[in-house]
């Protein structure tokens, strides 16, 4: 009788340890149990993941929290990893974001800042040679994105599109997903596009390597403010962690070093602390367009 009950005491654990690892853990946030930190493919791969390791590392210095960052395929995949609970933390785009809030799997509680700002915008862009004076123009022209759930580089021209009389669904002669704002630009300048588009000033990012980008890509039009990108949390996440890495978080992003690594990611230059209701103007405007985000939200 007591070897049943001891198997049975064994055997609870066991499940125990099992629920415990499927929503975390108790040990969440040490070297055998990463916080897993899914970031967008904005630019370059390699460069968001160095400068988001470099800060994850800063981070651990104040928290003693060990966090994982891993550059997705995609949005939608930065989406899935958050709602499949593959990630703890997810740093989505504006759009990824409002569409995860849909979907109930993320909180928003930090925002980015850039240029002392939480909001950004958006540039429609085009070859200096392409015979492009406003949007109208891009009809039967090949446009570059990022990808198509990108704010800047797609959703919000995909409306501008529209409103100007252009069919992005049949009114282009082709979409190509580059796979990073800078890749779109690059896309411009090598007549693989031309027209695209990406968040202002992205063509920054590739001036080293292409020094004429600013006389080569040249700025049709440029958007409304955008609600900025930040750092979501699955739902799941334990608030306690939250309440230990919020303040961590924006300390580091204060910091000198800290201010360099995300910079060098993303372009961010600090966070502020927002929720879900941030991002509720931004898809109004989306519902207002027509936009059905409901196609999108499984």
């Amino acid at each position: 009788m007591k070897h049943k009950k001891m198997l049975f005491v064994v055997a609870l654990v066991g499940l125990l340890a099992l629920a415990l690892s499927a929503c975390g853990g108790a040990d969440l946030g040490t070297e055998g149990n990463p916080i897993v930190w899914v970031l967008v493919p904005s630019s370059e791969a390699e460069g968001v993941l160095a400068g988001f390791t470099d800060f994850t590392d800063m981070v651990f210095d104040e928290t003693g929290l060990v966090i994982e960052p891993k550059v997705a395929t995609s949005n939608a995949a930065a989406i899935e990893a958050l709602c499949a609970g593959e990630a703890h933390m997810g740093a989505l785009n504006t759009f990824s974001t409002v569409v995860a809030i849909q979907r109930e799997c993320v909180d928003v509680e930090l925002v980015a800042m850039r240029f002392g700002s939480p909001f950004y915008n958006g540039q429609m862009l085009a070859g200096a040679d392409a015979g492009v004076e406003t949007i109208a123009d891009f009809a039967g022209k090949t446009f570059c994105r990022d990808d198509e759930f990108s704010t800047s580089s797609w959703i919000i021209p995909s409306l501008e599109l529209r409103a100007a009389g252009v069919d992005p669904d049949t009114g282009l002669a082709g979409v190509i997903d580059a796979g990073g704002h800078d890749l779109a630009i690059i896309g411009i300048l090598n007549g693989q596009c031309q027209v695209g588009a990406s968040y202002v000033d992205a063509r920054g990012s590739v001036e080293d390597e292409f020094p004429t980008v600013m006389d080569d890509v040249m700025v049709v039009a440029i958007s409304a403010d955008i609600p900025n990108d930040g750092i979501q949390y699955a739902a799941d996440f334990p608030q306690e962690l939250r309440d230990q890495l919020n303040p961590a978080l924006i300390s580091v992003a204060d910091s000198e070093a800290g201010a360099e690594a995300l910079s060098s990611a993303y372009s961010w230059d600090g966070l502020v602390e927002k929720d879900n209701s941030f991002y509720d103007p931004f898809l109004q405007v989306l519902e207002a367009s027509g936009f059905d985000i409901s196609s999108i939200v499984e």
